[in-house]
């Protein structure tokens, strides 16, 4: 019998862009620009922006992953819904929800984004992630002051 292990956390993240929220709520939604911020290093990145729809990133150094989310629940610069499933060399190490709310700050945006994640055998812990969408939302913030 083989150690299998879960582990749950939950994070919330909060950032403020200058930047409308219509704005910062359409590079989540544009599949170009999107790529800039989010997988500008993966040449298959596939974003099916609507309820339903799919998006898939594939990264890695010296292991293959896959992350799949499914779109539930979209409100036009307001809110986006989604879920994660999050593949290392084709065996599920992560399955998350996130929930990403867009408000008007002054002339700005605050961004809030809640994830709640169901971590397996150890493949990744929950401050990884952390971590890394916290990157990427810094990322995403450099994205919206170019504009």
């Amino acid at each position: 019998m083989t150690d299998h292990s879960v582990k749950h956390g939950t994070f919330t993240l909060e950032r403020t862009y200058d930047a409308s929220p219509a704005a910062v709520f359409a590079a989540w939604s544009d599949r170009d620009t999107k790529a800039k911020w989010f997988a500008a290093e993966d040449g298959r990145y596939a974003l099916d922006f609507r309820v339903g729809g799919t998006e898939t990133v594939h990264g890695g150094d010296g292991v293959a992953l896959v992350a799949r989310s499914e779109y539930h629940d979209i409100v036009p610069g307001e809110r986006i819904v989604y879920t994660t499933a999050l593949f290392a060399d084709e065996v599920l190490s992560t399955v998350s929800l996130t929930t990403v709310r867009f408000t008007r700050d002054g002339d700005g945006t605050r961004l809030l984004l809640t994830e709640q994640g169901t971590f397996l055998d150890d493949q990744e812990q929950p401050e990884w992630r952390e971590q890394g969408t916290g990157d990427w939302l810094d990322a995403l913030g450099r994205q919206v002051a170019r504009r």
